[in-house]
């Protein structure tokens, strides 16, 4: 029997297609009430119902020498908590791989500083700020044969501080496994958290490495345990240390049950013992016992074996942590020194056995010609196949703009033809680089699973590039919202190097917002925290020899709605000859976020009988989204919002965009002040370490700042408070803390949320707006 598949009418083509930049989505033809969207209730009417049948596509076998190639590649970030010493590792690992041929420290008295943090206020603060890619070549020991096999490595090192990640954002997007770094003393911090819920958005595997096993007070199990209770994951060591804190000597590989001790010169001969020392050797048994346990919950032929009283062989053992490593259901933790050149080298070995090749990942594409609730294109790396590559990070280069790629799919050359698939735009890629911190390779060519740089490609961080054969564009990574402004003037006369210097910031980072204050007529540059804009402050000094000012940080206050009010709006305006007429008739209510539309604002049409012109909706959408820009308490944007338009009138002379626009804004203003609306502010997580003896002051400083306190836990000499405080209540937190700890007390903070301001600041900041306000619209 045939089947006849009719054509989509073009009507619908438009409405299905053009969600990508329409603001209202192919979801939101349901409405957050529920209701079908008018344009879709008419089509619907107009037309019977489609049969859609998705297009099929070509599939690409990988050859055998894709085979080869991929199975000896990874990729691998390095992620932790601030001070966890992701860089000092990475610096063991580009010595240990021949990369480098000294290992220079992160706070170095050489002034050389790490190979990975290549720029001067990295190196003077001692802090990471970009994330820095490289490459190298190690020769692994295979834990099944004992041969060595050579992998090639792309590794990105990533920042620890809350204020950058997004560099740990767009790191993790494109890479196919990650070493989560942890402190044997302070275990998971509030950072490691994150980090780990970026990974699992990702769905990129980790191995855990717990370094500074030389230090007091080191505990590797406790952290093992807090992996998994805190992070949800299952967690067993892989190794047990032989001799801790300064005892310590090296590890006992359980997997492969030898010895490993680092000699020579920074530990760069590992020797191998099959001799366990006796010290251990009793917890070495007890811990191999429990990594079987661990592994049999979560692996299904492990826990057979376990079941039948059966010993598993090496070659088992290591299949069931790989399977449950790429499967996401389980963490090998290493154990180790990277100060002080222990145990890295078996680390890296880990990687190559247990952490996910480019092919075992499931990559997708959408198909820019389909809709956007169309399945997702599976990508296969091929070398053969059509080019998609991702755009992940820019940079501004001595030679122009740096774009970082990562290769899904096909060959990428050098003086080939690429396609933006979100612009269109047909660019040659003028010149082709592997990258080696601020270094950098030249390479004729680049195959699938790779990652590169490019110059003088114009595009956006998250831009999908091809050869132009196919369709297909790639999600962009998450970008969190800045929680933190500062108004900046640049000293004396402003020179075009100030906004230069602001665009490639922007350009480079999508947390680092910039604004001209309609009021105020000043510069508002936004982030993720007061370092965040520190830094590019100090950058625009150094960089663009332009000095500047800022004023005082000022939060990223929202306004919402707390209730459902009607409207029925007329706008009217007569000056001679063809005036402004518009009407609309519907409601705004309350919006919970909505995971399908990705955010929590939106607009609803239910209009019908044509009562307002079609032509005249996007007008009215545009009306909506303009009102909400500025909420009438404190002039701050409004959130949780949905907008029904359910009727108006129009006049066949006086109406027009304009008309109707301005009646949107009206009646939304209008309604607004009936919703009983509230001003929200952000509310930070802070995680405080100090001394013990320090605990009441601490304590007691939260509580001054209206902090809620949500945990504590007293370590050997230290705790840690864990509460939830308001950002508008942390300015100054820094200096304080220093003064009740004696310099000794550290805290972080990250975004949690937006919650209702207490009445009292909100009178204040409601009066604090209304003087800001003109006479006449007080």
């Amino acid at each position: 029997m045939q089947t006849f598949v009719r054509r989509l009418p073009s009507s619908w083509q438009w409405a299905l297609y053009s969600s990508r930049s329409s603001r209202t989505s192919p979801q939101c033809l349901v409405s957050c009430s529920g209701r079908r969207a008018a344009s879709a209730a008419a089509a619907v009417t107009k037309s019977s119902p489609v049969e859609y049948e998705p297009p099929t596509y070509p599939t690409y076998q990988l050859t055998g020498k894709d085979i080869q190639r991929l199975n000896f590649q990874r990729n691998i970030g390095v992620s932790a908590h601030i001070d966890s010493g992701k860089t000092t590792l990475t610096e063991r690992v580009l010595y240990y791989t021949g990369r480098i041929r000294e290992i220079h420290e992160v706070r170095g008295r050489d002034a050389v500083g790490a190979k990975m943090d290549s720029m001067e206020l990295e190196r003077e603060k001692g802090i990471t700020i970009q994330s820095a890619a490289t490459f190298c070549d190690w020769e692994a020991t295979s834990p099944v044969t004992n041969e060595k096999q050579k992998y090639a490595i792309n590794i990105i090192d990533t920042p620890g501080h809350v204020d950058f990640t997004i560099e740990v954002e767009r790191a993790l997007r494109v890479l196919d496994g990650a070493i989560l770094v942890l402190c044997a003393v302070s275990g998971v911090q509030s950072q490691t958290t994150t980090v780990d819920r970026q990974m699992r958005r990702y769905n990129v595997p980790r191995i855990s490495f717990i370094n500074k096993m030389d230090r007091p007070g080191a505990n590797p199990w406790r952290v093992i345990s807090q992996i998994r209770s805190k992070l949800k994951i299952a967690a067993a060591a892989v190794q047990v240390p032989i001799g801790v804190e300064d005892e310590l000597k090296g590890v006992v590989d359980l997997v492969r049950w030898k010895a490993i001790y680092n000699e020579g010169e920074k530990g760069i001969n590992v020797v191998e013992s099959d001799d366990i020392p006796e010290s251990v050797l009793d917890l070495a048994k007890a811990k191999r016992t429990e990594l079987l346990e661990q592994l049999a919950e979560v692996d299904d032929e492990m826990g057979e074996l376990l079941i039948m009283d059966e010993t598993p062989t090496t070659a088992q053992l290591v299949a069931a942590i790989r399977r449950a490593t790429v499967g996401l259901k389980f963490s090998p933790v290493f154990l180790g020194s990277a100060i002080k050149n222990t145990a890295v080298q078996p680390m890296l070995d880990g990687v190559c056995a247990y952490l996910a090749n480019p092919a075992e990942g499931t990559v997708t594409a959408h198909d820019t010609t389909q809709p956007a609730s169309a399945s997702p294109v599976p990508l296969v790396p091929a070398s053969d196949a059509p080019l998609v590559g991702l755009a992940f990070k820019l940079e501004e280069g001595r030679f122009g703009q740096l774009t970082y790629m990562r290769v899904y799919q096909g060959t990428l050359k050098k003086s080939g033809i690429i396609y933006n698939a979100r612009t269109g735009k047909k660019v040659k890629v003028p010149r082709l680089v592997r990258m080696h911190s601020n270094e950098m390779e030249d390479i004729e060519s680049i195959g699938p699973g790779e990652i590169c740089a490019i110059f003088g490609v114009e595009c956006s961080s998250g831009d999908t590039f091809t050869d132009g054969s196919t369709s297909f564009s790639m999600t962009s990574m998450f970008v969190p919202e800045p929680v933190i402004s500062l108004a900046i003037n640049p000293e004396g006369k402003e020179t075009p190097n100030f906004s230069r210097a602001l665009n490639r910031f922007q350009k480079e980072d999508p947390t680092f917002r910039v604004h001209l204050d309609k009021e105020s007529k000043e510069t508002i540059i936004s982030g993720m925290g007061e370092l965040h804009l520190e830094i590019y402050v100090e950058r625009m000094r150094r960089e663009y020899n332009v000095a500047c000012t800022t004023g005082k940080p000022r939060v990223a206050f929202r306004e919402t709605i707390a209730q459902r009010a009607e409207f029925n709006y007329t706008h009217k305006k007569q000056t001679g000859g063809a005036g402004q007429f518009a009407r609309v008739i519907g409601y705004i209510e309350p919006m919970e976020y909505s995971e399908d539309l990705g955010r929590d604002v939106d607009f609803v049409n239910i209009v019908m009988g044509g009562n307002v012109p079609t032509n005249f909706i996007p007008a009215v959408e545009k009306g909506f989204y303009e009102a909400l820009e500025k909420g009438s308490l404190s002039g701050n944007p409004i959130t949780g919002c949905c907008f029904v338009l359910k009727d108006g009138a129009f006049h066949a002379v006086d109406s027009s965009e304009l008309a109707f626009r301005n009646a949107t804004i009206g009646a939304f203003r209008e309604a607004y002040k009936n919703t009983k609306p509230v001003i929200l502010e952000p509310i930070m997580t802070v995680e405080v370490v100090a001394p013990s003896e320090f605990q009441s002051a601490v304590i007691g400083g939260l509580n001054q700042r209206r902090g809620t306190i949500i945990d504590s836990e007293v370590r050997d000499e230290e705790f840690v408070c864990i509460a939830e405080v308001a950002l508008n209540d942390m300015f100054g937190y820094s200096s304080q803390l220093r003064g009740a700890t004696q310099g000794k007390g550290e805290f972080t903070m990250e975004y949690k949320n937006h919650m209702p301001v207490l009445p009292n600041v909100q009178r204040e900041l409601e009066e604090a707006y209304r003087k800001t306000m003109p006479q006449a619209k007080k």
